[in-house]
């Protein structure tokens, strides 16, 4: 075994810790593009190709070295804000970051519009505009600050009140404590219709209404257990990633909307896949020849024929029937007039000579 000399440990050490301390500056041909909004920095400096082919230790390490610079000059301009402490003199050193001016792309689409219930509606049309009132009013029976709505408000409940006014005009032998309770009841009913009347029109509307509870029953068929364990499955935060499988149950985890995920090609990769991709679509585009699907061509044709025919053939029927109908007509009418006509003429006692003959 080789002796190893106590310099080339120290010399191996002393450069391990430089490449960690690195030196803050560096030195791009093409400066960096910095949104400090979003916290991103768009790097249009071309890598080295040669470096990034294939998959290796030189391509990991030219990377992390590239995302580590990248960082840096990031992190620079982060120090160069404004910054402050927050929580007072021993908090922490924040910096306040500007408006963003790169923007996003959303993951998924906006929300639809929520439509307007009934009573939005009716306030729009009348002009009737919202205007906040504060939760807390003065009760002058309690004397003390009270809720405006819910338990223990201002006022109390008038039916649970121990005096109630008679109405000008009311019976004087009505039990007003009944008559508040029935209004309560009739309010509260009014109130719950309205409310099944906004999730109706929300729902023709195309708004995603609260799906029935699952209850489970007796006799379930295999599609009601089968969204039952979808629904379950899906409940997690890793829509099922993590759970146990069932003996039958597909291997890809299902979608919270039931649906088949879309899949994409990778971005980086398979570069032989791409260039035969790419290579194939030009070569498509550059042909006269249209690329048609023969089978597919011939049942069409074939099925335009079979309707062609069909339509025609109906077509030599309905003319046959009319005309014949237009022959037989005045025939028939003739032969049974014809005959209608002798007998009229023809005498109850015997044929027409002895009607001649009595005449004579």
């Amino acid at each position: 075994m080789a002796a190893v000399r106590v310099e080339a440990v120290l010399a191996a050490a002393e450069e391990q810790e430089a490449e960690k301390r690195r030196s803050i500056t560096v030195e791009k041909e093409l400066e960096l593009e910095f949104d400090l909004g979003n916290l991103l920095a768009l790097d249009r400096n071309p890598p080295a190709a040669a470096a990034l082919r294939g998959a290796g230790p030189r391509r990991e390490a030219l990377l992390r070295a590239l995302a580590r610079d990248n960082t840096q000059l990031l992190v620079s301009r982060l120090w160069e804000l404004p910054a402050e402490r927050a929580g007072g003199a021993g908090g922490p050193l924040v910096a306040r970051l500007p408006e963003p001016t790169f923007r996003l792309p959303r993951e998924k689409p906006p929300p639809r519009p929520r439509p307007p219930t009934r009573w939005e509606q009716f306030a729009r049309l009348k002009g009737i505009r919202r205007r906040k009132k504060t939760s807390l009013v003065w009760d002058e029976q309690a004397k003390e600050w009270r809720r405006r709505w819910g338990y223990r408000r201002a006022g109390g409940d008038p039916a649970r009140a121990w005096l109630a006014e008679v109405p000008a005009g009311a019976d004087p032998e009505e039990d007003q404590f009944a008559r508040l309770r029935r209004e309560k009841r009739e309010r509260v009913a009014r109130n719950e219709l309205n409310r099944l009347r906004n999730l109706a029109r929300a729902h023709r509307a195309g708004r995603a209404v609260p799906a029935a509870p699952l209850h489970p029953t007796g006799h379930q068929d295999r599609q009601e257990l089968r969204r039952v364990a979808r629904v379950a499955r899906v409940s997690t935060a890793s829509l099922g990633r993590f759970q146990p499988r069932l003996p039958k149950e597909p291997a890809e985890p299902p979608s919270r909307s039931g649906g088949k995920k879309r899949r994409f090609e990778p971005l980086l990769g398979n570069l032989a896949a791409e260039r035969s991709r790419q290579l194939e679509l030009l070569r498509d585009m550059g042909s006269k020849k249209p690329v048609l699907d023969i089978t597919r061509a011939v049942n069409k044709q074939m099925r335009q024929e079979e309707a062609e025919a069909a339509a025609h053939k109906g077509k030599k029927q309905s003319q046959r029937g009319k005309r014949g109908r237009r022959q037989q007509r005045p025939g028939r009418s003739g032969k049974k007039s014809g005959a209608r006509r002798q007998q009229q003429q023809k005498p109850a006692g015997g044929g027409t000579g002895g009607g001649r003959r009595k005449k004579a």
